[in-house]
């Protein structure tokens, strides 16, 4: 017969102490927040000229490094993480994988909704998912545009995640 696998005496002190020990250091048993940056509102495309799956590209914010600070806009035609307009479908992304800067200009996939694999680890991202990585080497989410639509203009008002190249977004 097979013994239980159980917990002894000696597995259980040291779990529980690791435990213990880990609750007590900064930021361990903290909440992870979304890291939000509002810059200047900035006026960056026309919902009525938006045509689905056809992505508008941006500059945006305006005191960052502009090499690192292209993005796009894109009407995915299906409800998207942080999306505005009607059918809340039209959501604005940087261009650089978060990994390691690759470019992602051209990569947009209607088929999936998503933009990628990056041309240097091959990362794909899901832009109705707030650019949640689908696979390859990033850990992060693409940097997402936060969107207004007053009227027929859509504006840029801050950015959601970390802009490649930038240390931080305070």
């Amino acid at each position: 017969m097979k013994d239980k696998i159980c917990l002894n005496r000696r597995q259980f002190l040291l779990t529980g102490g690791t435990a213990i020990i880990l609750s007590t250091l900064p930021g361990i048993a903290t909440p992870i927040s979304l890291e939000k940056k509002d810059y200047p509102k900035k006026k960056i495309a026309t919902l009525s000229l938006l045509k689905q799956d056809e992505p508008v590209n941006f500059q945006y914010p305006p005191e960052a490094h502009p090499e690192l600070c292209s993005n796009f806009i894109v009407k995915l035609g299906e409800i998207a993480g942080g999306g505005v307009g009607s059918h809340q479908d039209i959501v604005a992304f940087n261009y650089f994988c978060t990994h390691m800067g690759g470019p992602l200009q051209g990569q947009y996939k209607k088929e999936h909704k998503a933009i990628g694999p990056c041309p240097f680890h091959l990362t794909t991202f899901d832009l109705t998912r707030h650019g949640m990585v689908i696979a390859g080497h990033a850990t992060e989410s693409l940097p997402q545009i936060v969107l207004e639509v007053e009227g027929n203009d859509i504006y840029a008002t801050g950015v959601m995640g970390l802009i490649y190249g930038h240390h931080t977004n305070r």
